[in-house]
């Protein structure tokens, strides 16, 4: 990889350079007063700034995740993460970055929001990843490459080696989505930390952990990376609510493992049924919360279950999804009723 210090955007790299950000804090008082942030005496607890470091969070998830409490950046959900890789590393109409396609439709949207150039490769038809055809996609301004693995919207894991030879060869940094990854078997790339200083893997509260209202996003990297984001980011990002909320989530870690081993049965259950439907002609492979299935009629189901009060997500436009939906994991209930739907479904055309 190319010296970190140079992939960092100028600007914020003569920023950084010349900042020197500190907390101060009493130290050998047993009583604390708190003048210095304007902040109103009254209506405690909610009256203070909420921990801007997040410590007894970041501790508890580290113990979980088996990294360090310095290899963990938390965000206001991944958007804020994603939208924090386009502010430190690539610098507007000039640098560029290169994803699969299709994929989570968030990498695209905060490359216009920073006016960065976007270069989508597409992925064969198994939706798997050819490593050779991305990396020659890049040139010199390339800072980022974008990878999710289970990706979305099909829910296939992309190929290890095909990631590890993206990893080993490109020069910027190369960032893993893992946000569906407690839903598959395979060793995240969160455990792979040591092996590549180029690597950022992003993760979530609001898959696995079912915890999608409160907002948090979880970065691994080495730590070099993740002190860059501790310099850029917002102060005081995390809410006290949501960092108790996720520090009780991780005290609860068995009943998310529960609901993982039912979520699982679900899938299994759920696409073998799919496969039986008179309107759907393929469900492709899944391990995430969700699947892709192909339709005989894409846009008639999926009208067909709004008007009954089921949404799903309509990814036909997308490439390689034609006539394609994708059915997310619900509850058994939830299951049974889009099931008993479609089994009385009956093309208009």
């Amino acid at each position: 990889m190319t010296n970190l210090d140079k992939l960092v955007r100028p600007n914020i790299r003569e920023y950084l350079s010349c900042t020197n950000a500190r907390t101060e804090q009493p130290t050998g008082q047993s009583r604390q007063i708190m003048l210095d942030a304007n902040e109103n005496p009254y209506n405690k607890p909610f009256n203070r700034y909420p921990s801007d470091s997040q410590e007894e969070l970041k501790t508890q998830l580290a113990k979980l995740k088996g990294v360090t409490d310095n290899e963990i950046f938390l965000s206001n959900g991944s958007t804020e993460a994603i939208d924090m890789c386009y502010r430190i590393f690539c610098q507007p109409r000039v640098d560029n970055v290169v994803a699969i396609e299709p994929t989570c439709g968030l990498y695209r949207q905060f490359a216009a929001f920073n006016d960065v150039e976007y270069r989508p490769v597409l992925l064969d038809h198994d939706f798997q990843l050819d490593a050779i055809r991305l990396l020659k996609t890049c040139d010199r301004h390339t800072k980022l490459i974008w990878l999710c693995s289970p990706n979305t919207p099909n829910g296939n894991l992309l190929d290890t080696v095909e990631v590890e030879k993206a990893l080993k060869t490109f020069n910027g940094i190369v960032i893993i989505d893992e946000a569906y990854s407690d839903f598959s078997r395979q060793q995240p790339f969160r455990e792979r930390l040591a092996e590549f200083p180029n690597m950022i893997v992003l993760n979530t509260f609001s898959k696995a952990w079912a915890n999608a209202a409160i907002r948090l996003g979880v970065t691994y990297a080495q730590e070099a990376v993740i002190d860059l984001f501790n310099k850029v980011k917002y102060p005081y990002n995390i809410n006290q609510l949501t960092q108790e909320q996720a520090v009780n989530a991780l005290k609860h870690r068995y009943d998310i493992e529960d609901w993982i081993k039912i979520l699982l049965l679900e899938r299994q259950r759920m696409m073998k049924a799919f496969e039986s439907l008179a309107c759907c002609e393929q469900v492709y492979p899944s391990d995430a919360n969700f699947f892709l299935a192909r339709m005989k009629d894409a846009q008639g189901v999926y009208d067909y279950l709004t008007e009954k009060g089921i949404v799903v997500h309509n990814c036909f436009k997308e490439p390689l999804c034609n006539n394609c939906l994708r059915i997310t994991i619900g509850s058994k209930a939830e299951n049974a009723e889009i099931l008993g739907i479609l089994r009385y479904y009956k093309p208009t055309k």
